[in-house]
């Protein structure tokens, strides 16, 4: 009857005998009385299937399908609908960790493809597969900055980086002994004078500087001379970019980074309450052997035939702990599988298509909003397909009136200041409606 349940009245009798109790109770003796609970559990009856599936169906009418104009490092792209049903095929959702290779050929292979799309995507020589998340991605990109330079100790990070992944990177840099120092902002940008000065004061204890691009306000800085000036004083440049970014802006390749890291959940991964998301990671070649992860290479067989294999792995698990680059403990191999399956899918002019969508919406929502009379636009930079924008009225009052009309309206950065974003999933119609609704709300504010 209970066909899930292994074990017989007769098994937990015998069980019970073996280890001296009479009944489950027993098992329990040493927990105090007061603290037991007494009463039922609320738990349904048990269900048919097709009950099960309405009573789903029920609550899952009651969420507020919210258009969304938020961004602030995750966006709502266009997910190819052909992804969950190529992500279920045997031969590549197999178990995560591809220990033994002549089992683990498809999850190699999609790793290797995935590795080539990133090296290809940000212009860099290594990708590995793969990291958690964004943050959590940036965080061991300065902890490799700091293993790569021995002794220096110090990593300078704009202030124009995302809050979330500085208190991720503060957290790390705690509890391994490296301190952080922070670039000034300037207009919403990078000030390089500022950089300059902090080169010179810590001179030959510069590990990384780490910048993003675009930065935390949606403002696409201009990173020349960079990379010369921080090689100079023996440090590495780090860059932090949106991935479907690149699909049309100046790689980190290009602008000379030794390091790109990033969230890869713009590259297909539906926004989900906070992930499951995947970390990029990439690198120059000479840095390959401090990069945390694992590498797959293609090789030939004993029969001559393609076969895939595990390169490089410099986790703890596979050496030994002091020589181990990361103790990362899983390679976040199905969502680095989503990503390939999107890329391959998408193809590049599918990336520059969507990219150039968002770019378009952004900056026509942009100019909306301005014609109102009620914004202007906080930083006078170039930006992409994000940006802020500043207005009198208070930006909590406006967030909670827009949401009862059914948008989301992007992310408050302070009182006054609203941060919105635009991807190729929002129609012309309904930026008109958002600015509209934006419109009437601002002219019934007190």
């Amino acid at each position: 009857m209970f066909k899930y349940f292994p074990h017989t009245e007769e098994d937990l009798q015998v069980m019970m005998e073996k280890v001296g109790v009479k009944n489950l109770d027993d098992l329990y003796a040493e927990v105090p009385d007061e603290i037991r609970f007494k009463g039922d559990y609320q738990l349904p009856e048990q269900m048919s299937e097709v009950e099960v599936r309405q009573l789903f169906e029920q609550l899952g009418s009651q969420n507020e399908q919210l258009r969304c104009f938020a961004g602030a490092g995750v966006y709502d792209h266009y997910t190819p609908a052909a992804i969950p049903n190529l992500l279920s095929r045997s031969e590549f959702l197999t178990s995560y960790t591809p220990y033994q290779a002549e089992i683990s050929q498809g999850t190699l292979h999609y790793i290797f493809e995935y590795q080539s799309m990133m090296a290809e995507l940000t212009g860099m020589d290594i990708s590995n597969a793969s990291m958690y998340d964004g943050t959590t991605a940036a965080a061991e990109a300065v902890m490799m900055a700091v293993a790569a330079g021995k002794k220096q100790d110090t990593v300078l990070i704009s202030e124009t980086i995302d809050p979330k992944t500085l208190k991720v990177i503060e957290t790390y840099a705690h509890f391994h002994g490296i301190k952080i120092e922070m670039i000034r902002q300037k207009d919403g940008t990078t000030d390089q004078t500022h950089l300059n000065d902090l080169l010179s004061q810590y001179q030959g204890k510069v590990a990384g500087v780490l910048v993003q691009q675009p930065n935390y306000y949606g403002v696409v800085e201009d990173y020349s001379d960079y990379a010369d000036t921080i090689h100079e004083q023996k440090g590495l440049f780090i860059m932090d970019c949106v991935a479907a970014d690149l699909a049309v802006l100046k790689t980190p390749g290009e602008w000379g980074a030794d390091i790109a890291v990033g969230d890869g959940q713009s590259l297909g991964i539906p926004m989900q309450w906070g992930g499951p998301y995947v970390g990029y990671m990439c690198c120059t070649e000479k840095l390959i052997r401090k990069m945390p992860g694992r590498i797959v290479g293609m090789t030939k067989d004993n029969r001559g035939q393609r076969a895939f294999v595990l390169t490089l792995q410099a986790r703890e698990q596979h050496i030994r702990r002091q020589k181990a680059t990361s103790n990362i403990c899983s390679n976040q191999s199905l969502m680095a599988l989503w990503v390939t399956v999107y890329l391959s899918l998408m193809g590049k002019e599918g990336l520059r298509d969507a990219a150039k969508l968002s770019y378009a919406g952004a900056h026509y929502l942009c100019d909306e909003l301005q014609r109102t009379g009620s914004f202007r636009l906080t930083y006078e930079q170039p930006f992409f397909n994000e940006f802020c924008i500043t207005c009198d009225k208070e930006v909590d009052i406006l967030l909670k009136a827009c949401v009862e009309e059914g948008f989301l309206a992007g992310v408050k950065i302070n009182d006054h200041t609203l941060m919105l974003a635009v991807t190729e999933q929002r129609t012309k119609e309904e930026i008109d409606e958002l600015v509209d609704t934006i419109r009437q709300i601002m002219e019934e504010m007190p």
